[in-house]
């Protein structure tokens, strides 16, 4: 029996071929796109459980493409593995900051992208499995655990499953201070492979998704050197 459903979109058949058989190896049933457009009508009709994107797209570039996903309802929450050539800090910056999950640089080992693909199902379900906890409701921010909802001033806010649980995370532990180690322990997992840095960039699209100000942020305070704190008090002022 086929396992997880995983879309890869990548315009090199070689590389296609490697990643769809080593996937299949490990009984993931997977689906191939060879550029955004494809990808796009499979996702009309398929959801896949992981999207892994190439970045260097012809036509639609894979950013735009990663935004596009996060930008609609029904594919919001899939996660997203960026493979590509591009391994500068700045273009991981770029691909975390439009939604990606995890980000794997090539020429890439076959074992580590399935263990990859493992660590980020694993999270995904475990997020999922959650749901059942009872809801987050304090001042004007709602966090619906069970349907992945959150209301911010009475206003829906589109958020990825990465920056949900991020802020689950945070709300379940308020005026307490968390270094991003211990951010990326619960939220990632001990066996991602981000960076502290991935801490930062998903702390500030959180920001700017649910702060009135991210620029002077009062809900999701910086301590420098030490990490983060949600400060459940400033929710009744």
């Amino acid at each position: 029996m086929a396992g997880p459903t995983i879309l890869i979109v990548e315009d090199e058949p070689d590389i296609r071929k490697l990643v769809q058989y080593n996937l299949e190896q490990e009984r993931y049933k997977v689906l191939e796109a060879e550029d955004g457009e494809r990808a796009l009508k499979l996702l009309e009709r398929a959801k896949p459980d992981l999207v892994i994107l190439d970045l260097m797209l012809p036509g639609m570039p894979g950013l735009e493409l990663c935004k596009l996903l996060r930008d609609r309802q029904e594919t919001a929450r899939v996660p997203i593995l960026m493979l590509t050539a591009k391994a500068g800090e700045a273009d991981k910056v770029v691909g975390l900051e439009m939604g990606a999950d995890d980000y794997l640089a090539k020429p890439f080992s076959p074992r580590e992208l399935v263990a990859r693909v493992r660590a980020i199902l694993r999270r995904a379900e475990a997020a999922s499995a959650a749901g059942s906890a009872p809801a987050y409701e304090k001042g004007p921010l709602r966090i619906d655990f069970a349907t992945f909802e959150v209301f911010a001033r009475g206003k829906p806010i589109k958020l990825t499953l990465k920056e949900f649980e991020l802020l689950r995370f945070l709300a379940q532990n308020p005026n307490r201070v968390l270094s991003r180690d211990q951010l990326l322990d619960r939220v990632w997992g001990g066996d991602t492979f981000v960076t502290p840095r991935t801490v930062d960039v998903h702390i500030r699209r959180l920001r700017q998704a649910i702060e009135k100000d991210d620029r002077h942020p009062k809900w999701i305070l910086t301590l420098r050197g030490v990490g983060y704190k949600f400060d459940e008090k400033a929710l009744e002022q």
